[in-house]
């Protein structure tokens, strides 16, 4: 590495709520091999109390191990990071770019203006605004906390957010669309009622806190990439490269998800399956 360089530094972040399957595997295995030979990382994003298990995180740590993907400890755990959340949702909400949002699902998708079929966003359906008039003074255990995207938009106006993919579809330099940002992503949530955050919210803090330079993941959180492009100045963290792989796929074309237990690490591992056949079959 020449001298003055930064060292590469790359994650993986599995939610333990289930066996690892191929495309896991595959965005492990990614993810090391970029930052060869930096550093990789792994963190446990296990915000869901519901979903999550010990018994997951067990065998996810075992079944990496089995792979023979080394990492940095300790290992990061989201459920241990929930000062760092609040103090990033404090920051946004001093700016007066949140508010609490007590809607179901259902109250969205009756409220929703979107056509029949129409693409969800990086946040799901775009939520209608109904909740948009309360402030943060009238939260309640039972609200989620959602960004005003148009005041978000306005805070940072006049300069060009932008960031680099280095994934093979969608490589080269991208900039954030206001326009997309608002039709299509709209308010997105914060923190959860059950959460101590959202996803967005916590993988773009704890990028920054361990300092991470590349972030590999599937393309299918591509579009994700604007909303924490966006968090990322709001919050003046530093902004990452971005890697998003092909996903592995199974043969009807549907990526893989963790009831496809077929397909589960330790079923290949209980069959005799080595190391590198795994890696022979993922194509590495």
């Amino acid at each position: 590495m020449a001298c003055g360089a930064q060292l590469k530094r790359t994650r993986f972040a599995p939610s333990p709520t289930g066996p690892l399957h191929l495309g896991h595997a595959y965005a492990a295995l990614v993810a090391q091999a970029r930052a060869d030979p930096g550093e990789f990382l792994l963190r446990l994003e296990d915000l869901d109390p519901g979903r999550c298990r010990p018994e997951w995180e067990a065998a996810i740590l075992d079944d990496l191990a089995w792979l023979g993907l080394r990492w940095q400890t300790p290992v990061w755990r989201q459920s241990e990071r929930a000062p760092a959340y609040r103090q990033a949702l404090h920051r946004l909400a001093a700016l007066g770019l949140c508010y609490p949002c007590g809607c179901s699902r259902a109250d969205i998708r009756t409220a929703s203006a979107a056509p029949q079929g129409a693409d969800p966003g990086p946040d799901g359906l775009r939520y209608p605004g109904l909740c948009r008039h309360r402030s943060m003074a009238e939260t309640t255990p039972h609200d989620a906390i959602r960004l005003h995207m148009a005041r978000a938009l306005h805070h940072l106006a006049g300069g060009a957010l932008q960031f680099t993919e280095t994934g093979p579809g969608q490589g080269g330099l991208h900039t954030l669309d206001e326009d997309w940002m608002l039709s299509t992503c709209g308010d997105i949530v914060l923190a959860r009622r059950d959460m101590g955050a959202s996803y967005h919210l916590a993988v773009v803090v704890d990028d920054a806190a361990q300092g991470i330079t590349e972030v590999t993941r599937g393309e299918d959180l591509f579009a994700a990439t604007f909303v924490h492009r966006l968090l990322q100045a709001l919050l003046d963290l530093p902004t990452p490269a971005y890697h998003h792989h092909a996903l592995i796929r199974d043969a009807q074309g549907a990526r893989l998800a963790k009831r496809d237990d077929a397909r589960a690490l330790a079923r290949y591992r209980a069959e005799g399956a080595t190391p590198a056949e795994l890696r022979r079959l993922l194509g590495l």
